[in-house]
């Protein structure tokens, strides 16, 4: 039963991949998530549903549109696959809380949304980050980070909304002080809030110990590639969320870790 619940949610998250391209194309650009189906960029021809199997129709029809020709980026793919991957071992690890499992991971279908947007525009949507928070407030009841009775759940995720939002309000304020511009967008200020929401405040130190470690990486790799210098603008939303995602799979309370 396992190996078919296994397979079912594999095949689920790469459906829920294809459908958040959809959403990743569109919603920088105002257009409706709902209609119409899905088309070509280029030559604007309505998809055939036999044209739009995730990853499968990319290796049939070899990255190339079934119309105009044009080369369809990579991008989609891997979006449907890293989606349908995290959807499996979500459920390989959580099917037992099936609560949990189901807030978990629409969070995740969420941050990676918010991670491949941020990375094209710099922008993070609210609708996002309040969606996000909104979530991580009724998983709160069936987050096994979080212990107590309803309302002391409640408070522990409210509480990592405050510290999230507060923490990248802090450094927003400090990286004007010094650099005389804005150094942090509000957009990371509501998504790490948002984020707060499933973390609770331990949870988020974690999570910014990640988001720094891997973003400090990326930017020095830049940096080498000499496609950026220290002052440009990179996003640390993807960051954010990658630390979110790794926790809400397996918990890392850093205050317990370095008290032991």
């Amino acid at each position: 039963m396992e190996i078919i619940g296994l397979s079912f949610s594999f095949i689920f998250g790469l459906c829920v991949g294809s459908f958040l391209n959809v959403c990743i194309y569109r919603i920088p650009n105002n257009l409706s998530i709902i209609k119409p189906d899905s088309f070509c960029p280029r030559c604007q021809t309505a998809i055939k549903w036999y044209h739009n199997i995730p990853v499968l129709s990319y290796i049939f029809l070899r990255g190339k549109c079934a119309y105009c020709g044009q080369k369809i980026s990579l991008e989609y793919p891997l979006i449907e696959l890293v989606t349908g991957i995290l959807t499996s071992i979500f459920f390989l690890k959580w099917h037992f809380l099936p609560f949990w499992f189901l807030f978990s991971i629409i969070a995740c279908y969420l941050l990676i949304a918010v991670s491949v947007i941020d990375f094209k525009t710099m922008l993070i949507s609210d609708f996002f980050s309040y969606s996000i928070a909104i979530i991580g407030l009724i998983a709160s009841q069936f987050n096994p980070n979080f212990y107590g009775d309803w309302y002391q759940r409640l408070l522990n995720s409210l509480s990592g909304i405050f510290f999230g939002a507060g923490f990248i309000w802090f450094l927003a304020f400090v990286g004007k002080l010094i650099y005389k511009k804005d150094a942090v967008g509000d957009g990371d200020m509501f998504l790490l809030g948002a984020i707060g929401s499933f973390m609770g405040y331990k949870g988020l130190i974690s999570v910014i110990i990640i988001a720094s470690f891997i973003g400090s990486l990326y930017g020095v790799g830049l940096i080498i590639a000499k496609k950026a210098d220290r002052v440009s603008y990179m996003p640390f939303g993807p960051f954010l969320a990658l630390g979110c995602i790794v926790n809400l799979y397996n918990y890392w309370d850093f205050i317990a870790f370095i008290s032991s």
